[in-house]
């Protein structure tokens, strides 16, 4: 199971797996987006919920069918809203930490028992705010170093029910999000200076891919030129 699946790191996995004949459940923020990550990737399901609401996560998917087993869960999605702390609102504040901490917690929790019976992974990408927070960037931050507490936790909790937990940590990564970061601050986006989607998928699958008799608790992926 996948969100973030519609652009970005979240597309670069999605393609990957689909390639190789994984059995995908893409997550959706509404029907029409649902629709589009069906057309794009044929034979995947969808799973529709907004990540910026977690508490009508569970009455959503009460209406739909959901699978049996889930042998990994892959937290990609993420909003981003760039403001020093004497202009951020408590909206901004809000959506960031739904969207970005509550709502993972909120799927995790609710897939806990699929991921226990599949001997699962939780992955989840994170990035370099949530081990340092610049300014401008406190509630992005705040929601990934959040973010990085409920993947430690979990990890521990979960140990002994055979679920492993990563968290990888990438750098500025060329995508939409990193596009509307540069226009928030103010400069010119250049996607060839930072990752591509593609390596980070690629050490994502490495962790996924590893052997049970190793787990990989955290990736740092940092820009290489």
């Amino acid at each position: 199971m996948i969100t973030g699946a519609g652009s970005g790191i979240g597309a670069a996995v999605a393609r990957r797996l689909h390639a190789r004949g994984d059995d995908l459940v893409l997550h959706a923020r509404d029907a029409g987006r649902a629709k589009e990550l069906a057309a794009q990737f044929p034979g995947a399901r969808t799973l529709v919920g907004d990540l910026a609401d977690p508490d009508k996560l569970s009455w959503a998917f009460s209406h739909q069918s959901l699978p049996d087993r889930v042998d990994s869960l892959l937290h990609i999605a993420g909003v981003v809203d760039l403001g020093p702390v004497g202009d951020l609102t408590p909206k901004s504040w809000r959506h960031q930490l739904n969207v970005n901490l509550i709502s993972p917690a909120e799927l995790t929790r609710h897939f806990l028992p699929q991921l226990r019976a599949a001997g699962g992974h939780v992955l989840f990408v994170n990035s370099g705010a949530g081990l340092n927070a610049h300014a401008d960037w406190s509630a992005y931050a705040a929601s990934k170093h959040g973010l990085k507490a409920l993947a430690d936790s979990l990890r521990h909790e979960e140990h002994g029910n055979g679920v492993r937990v990563t968290t990888v940590y990438p750098g500025r990564t060329a995508s939409p999000m990193q596009a509307k970061v540069h226009q928030q601050e103010g400069k010119e986006y250049d996607a060839s200076k930072w990752i591509d989607p593609e390596s980070v998928a690629t050490t994502i699958l490495l962790a996924l891919d590893l052997p049970r008799d190793a787990e990989v608790n955290d990736l740092t992926v940092r820009p290489g030129r």
